[in-house]
């Protein structure tokens, strides 16, 4: 065998276990993707059969959480002397807002369970400083959303409750001072039609959860702004100079989330617009917290920021 034969045949060689490792390579990058299919498809079915169960559960105590939900009507009805009553104008509307509730209910019951799924599925592609910045922040977002929920539910509600079923009696009171005589007369006195409220169980109930998700999202401007800040995409320094955009936001916000009462707008505007301050802070910290660890490492100068 003469040397440029044995040349020849090493190269084939050569050329042949590197035929071999890149199919090894399209291999191996094949079954990794399977598997992270395969993985995505039993957390997906995890978190299903744990709503479903939610929905289940919640279904047997629907009945309950109507009326805790339905409170605050039931308050203000009580207050001015009414029957505290809900009527259904259709036989399958009540059964329809109970799965509803059982829905939403089931949903938040079985948050836990699809949160820990997602995380497990998430959690390995990152690394442990990432895993540190964001935990924290699963935490907080359902904890604030619950103390929104419940400022709506036992501060805004009652309120915006009390305005709308009381413009019943501010129209007979402003056509009689319009009419000069400055008194208030009962309508049954000389029988003209009386107009009375007999809430519907739906609409009442739409209202209220309108209310609560309103207030329970926009308590997650922290959340979203501090990890805006984390990643880079906004600065305290910018947050504070688009101050008057962010107030016009808030006021169309409130405008469009809530009834058309001035009371719950001003209500929503202050606590969005403090919130709002609060966030700035929050980014604040964020950033003094990053340079003073780029300090640590040697990245940055002594008074020197990013």
């Amino acid at each position: 065998m003469t040397q440029s034969d044995a040349q020849e045949g090493a190269q084939k060689a050569a050329q042949i276990e590197s035929e071999l490792s890149e199919e090894e390579e399209l291999d191996g990058g094949a079954a990794p993707l399977v598997e992270h299919l395969a993985e995505l498809r039993t957390r997906l079915i995890r978190s299903v059969l744990a709503f479903v169960v939610g929905i289940i559960l919640t279904f047997t105590v629907a009945e309950p959480i109507l009326n805790f939900v339905s409170q605050p009507l039931a308050d203000v009805l009580r207050d001015r002397g009414e029957d505290a009553r809900l009527i259904f104008t259709a036989p399958q509307e009540k059964f329809f807002v109970l799965i509803r509730i059982s829905i939403i209910m089931g949903f938040a019951v079985s948050f836990p369970v699809i949160a820990h799924q997602l995380w497990r599925f998430v959690a390995p592609g990152l690394y442990k400083a990432e895993k540190n910045a964001v935990l924290p922040f699963l935490v907080a977002s359902p904890v604030l959303f619950i103390i929104g929920a419940s400022f709506a539910h036992y501060v805004v509600t009652p309120l915006a409750m009390n305005f709308f079923i009381g413009f019943s009696d501010a129209i007979p009171a402003l056509a009689n001072l319009i009419a000069g005589d400055g008194t208030f007369e009962n309508p049954d006195s000389d029988g003209e039609l009386q107009t009375i409220f007999l809430g519907s169980v739906k609409e009442s109930l739409d209202l209220a959860l309108k209310f609560i998700f309103a207030f329970g999202l926009c308590f997650q401007l922290p959340v979203l702004l501090t990890l805006m800040g984390k990643a880079g995409l906004v600065t305290a320094q910018g947050l504070g100079d688009v101050r008057k955009w962010a107030v016009v936001g808030i006021l169309t916000l409130a405008a469009l989330v809530t009834p058309p009462d001035v009371i719950t707008q001003v209500i929503l505007f202050t606590v969005v617009y403090g919130l709002y301050e609060i966030s700035i802070q929050l980014v604040r910290w964020v950033e003094y917290a990053r340079n003073k660890r780029l300090r640590a490492e040697g990245i940055l100068d002594e008074g020197e920021e990013l």
